[in-house]
């Protein structure tokens, strides 16, 4: 079984704009942050959700990187 999110599998991410990662990569370390203080608080009710999250952090990073030392690209021969 795979973790993470659904729409942010890797395919997804190859297909997203820099600028769409960015905002997505925002809003994962922003519900991380929430996630923590809930289990903090003991408000926490799904903690398999934190692993989640993470992992999908981890995808778009990888992500990111990849684009910067394009790696995996198709190189156009002309």
């Amino acid at each position: 079984m795979a973790k993470g999110s659904e729409d942010l599998q890797p395919q997804a991410l190859r297909e997203m704009t820099d600028e769409v990662l960015a905002s997505k990569l925002a809003e994962a370390k922003k519900e991380l942050f929430n996630l923590r203080f809930q289990s903090a608080t003991g408000q926490l009710e799904s903690s398999a959700r934190l692993r989640s999250v993470r992992t999908d952090i981890a995808r778009i990073y990888t992500e990111m990187r990849e684009r910067e030392l394009n790696i995996g690209r198709d190189e156009k021969v002309g």
